[in-house]
């Protein structure tokens, strides 16, 4: 896992799509353009679904990162835009 500051983080493991995007997508928008959002989550669909989401919306996705031999991931993004 990459050492980036991260300046809010959200656990959304047990949801599943599409409501791990949306929970993302409302953390991100109340940040700051250049913060850093961590995302933790289980819901494997999501670990492709959100970056290319995030990315569509023109943030920068700055890791996907599988958490031990666990089924579960972190996923951080820099916001870029309003």
């Amino acid at each position: 896992m990459s050492e980036t500051q991260v300046d809010r983080k959200i656990d959304i493991k047990g949801l599943s799509c599409p409501y791990t995007f949306i929970k993302a997508k409302l953390a991100i928008e109340s940040m700051e353009i250049g913060q850093t959002l961590e995302i933790l989550l289980d819901h494997k669909a999501a670990i492709n679904n959100i970056p290319n989401s995030m990315r569509d919306h023109g943030h920068t996705v700055l890791s996907v990162d599988q958490l031990d031999d666990r089924e579960e991931w972190t996923i951080r993004v820099r916001k870029e835009k309003d």
